[in-house]
């Protein structure tokens, strides 16, 4: 057992912590050529900060490795949550997840998108570190190394939910078993009997879009059917999409008896395709989503998808943010990902030469 540390050693360590501290914003004004204050006003998210001096001083804050201690962080009440494109229901069952975990803590939600792109734009990290949130929660998006540092350096935590790409083993993320689903989907229009069997993937830079893909081959592979590259149509989780790849699809004369649709959303425009072309689902065509929408249960026929779990992943996301808040999710900054599964409706049935057969 170790004897305790003198009174005066622990205030001397306390004394010397805070004067390094000191000495680092000292050091980091005059190589800015700037004032503590100004400094001060950086780490704080003013605006009354020239660009090119915000720059300067951030630069220097990362080079120093500056973070500023959690009791220095005075937090607003508010979690800032980030879509890369903020539409449809998919994204209101994100919400409504972040809002239950929020709603509890007595903290609000700041909503943006970041109109498309993987990453938000750097006057969104700023403002970010105005508002000084609990924390920041990105969906299908991440961030730049200029703005990681700009949130670690005020202790402001992050957690992406259905990373776009990989988000690297020191983020943590919260994400679905994606690959299980593809799989799944997959294998269920397998031991149905269909033999030629088309998907719609989203976008090929998201690896959730990859994943359900992967699934989709390894089940024909396992099958022993073969993986044919013309019935895979590219979309990117948009009815739309769904429409326009599904005409695509079903015109062909040897088209797919089935499709694995990528998601709802395009499941929902490959139903409106099969009607132009007079298709009946399932008779003519069956049709497996992605995701379990609200929506799904109710359209017709009820569509067949597999459920992911949209709500309780963003809870989990939350409320793993707010526990690197409190310094309680230093060991969770792995990849988490929540169970999918199939849940079958009416959309799916066997090919109609073998309900003609039966």
């Amino acid at each position: 057992m170790t004897s305790p540390e003198p009174v005066e050693s622990r205030t001397q360590s306390r004394t010397q912590g805070r004067s390094a501290q000191t000495a680092t914003l000292a050091e980091i004004a005059r190589e800015a050529g700037v004032s503590a204050p100004t400094v001060s006003k950086v780490l704080n998210g003013r605006a009354d900060v020239a660009p090119a001096t915000r720059s300067r001083v951030e630069d220097l804050l990362r080079a120093h490795g500056y973070r500023r201690r959690r009791a220095e962080a005075t937090r607003s009440p508010l979690l800032d949550l980030v879509f890369h494109e903020l539409e449809s229901a998919w994204a209101m069952e994100v919400i409504r997840g972040v809002e239950n975990v929020a709603r509890d803590a007595g903290l609000s939600v700041v909503l943006s998108e970041s109109a498309g792109r993987l990453t938000p734009g750097r006057t969104w990290a700023d403002q970010v570190a105005a508002r000084r949130p609990h924390g920041v929660i990105l969906v299908l998006s991440g961030l730049d190394e200029s703005q990681r540092a700009l949130l670690t350096s005020r202790s402001i935590p992050f957690v992406v939910m259905d990373p776009a790409g990989d988000p690297g083993a020191d983020v943590p993320s919260i994400g679905a078993t994606n690959w299980q689903g593809g799989l799944a989907a997959t294998r269920h229009l397998v031991e149905l009997g269909h033999r030629r069997i088309g998907a719609i993937s989203g976008p090929s830079q998201m690896m959730c879009s990859r994943a359900r893909i992967d699934g989709y081959r390894a089940a024909l592979e396992t099958a022993g059917l073969p993986v044919d590259p013309a019935l895979i149509a590219t979309g990117d989780f948009h009815h739309e999409t769904g429409y326009r790849r599904g005409l695509e699809l079903l015109r062909r004369p040897d088209r797919p008896t089935a499709v694995f649709a990528g998601n709802d959303l395009q499941a929902l425009g490959l139903y409106e395709a099969a009607r132009e072309l007079g298709l009946r689902i399932p008779e003519d065509l069956s049709v497996v989503g992605f995701d379990d929408l609200p929506v799904a249960p109710w359209v017709g026929p009820p569509l067949t998808t597999v459920r992911q779990p949209l709500t309780e992943m963003a809870e989990a996301a939350a409320k793993l943010v707010l526990a690197l808040g409190r310094d309680e999710g230093a060991e969770a900054a792995t990849r988490v990902e929540l169970a999918t599964s199939l849940v079958v409706r009416s959309s799916t049935t066997g090919p109609a030469e073998q309900q003609v057969r039966s």
